[in-house]
């Protein structure tokens, strides 16, 4: 069991407390973490892009000219690909780019993310977070004196309307509960804010 710092709202060293090894402490296998953001990435995507081919375009129902001795290509239709205005030739179509990993990959891959976190010391433990009203300036002058610069996530352990609004309006700050919690934002966000209590739901879950 490796042991990490705590820390309060003002920034200050509190206590410590011990990380579960084979939570935050395994060896990063990064193609899982990659294999899981690729998935994350699309099933993200709405699938919704629509082009129309040569049978939906308007008009086109007349031959431009007759088959034979015009000089010309022969041609059936003014809506054919090859026609400004005609239709698009193999355009995309909705469709659905969802697909899932198993069980056991998406658990190694959430427990690589974590554990990279922990050893690259960008993992930071809150004692507590509480916030007596919708408080943006509460939030930023905890990140101030917590040192964090750049992209930041906060993990709280259940989902907090207090912490979700106050966080909303700071650049490049998220907020997320343990519920909530993906690889791609671990990864994507330089800094893991992660509240005590939190930390143990994210122990029950994948230990």
């Amino acid at each position: 069991m490796s042991t990490i710092s705590v820390y309060d709202m003002g920034g200050s060293k509190v206590s410590e407390t011990e990380l579960s090894d084979a939570v935050f402490g395994i060896t990063p296998n990064e193609a899982v973490m990659h294999a899981m953001v690729v998935n994350y990435l699309a099933n993200q995507r709405q699938g919704t892009q629509s082009t129309l081919t040569r049978t939906e375009v308007r008009g086109g129902g007349k031959k431009p000219w007759r088959q034979k001795e015009t000089g010309h290509a022969r041609q059936g239709s003014t809506r054919a690909p090859q026609w400004t205005h005609g239709g698009v030739a193999l355009g995309p179509k909705p469709r659905s780019y969802r697909y899932s990993l198993n069980k056991k990959v998406r658990r190694l891959a959430m427990k690589s993310a974590l554990s990279t976190k922990v050893l690259d010391n960008n993992m930071i433990v809150l004692d507590s977070l509480s916030l007596d009203g919708y408080k943006t300036k509460t939030v930023v002058n905890m990140l101030k004196a917590l040192g964090v610069e750049g992209k930041a996530l906060i993990v709280t352990a259940e989902s907090d309307a207090k912490v979700i609004k106050s966080a909303a309006n700071i650049p490049g700050v998220k907020t997320a509960a343990v519920n909530t919690l993906n690889v791609y934002d671990i990864l994507n966000y330089d800094k893991f804010i992660v509240v005590k209590n939190a930390v143990g739901k994210i122990e029950e879950v994948y230990a």
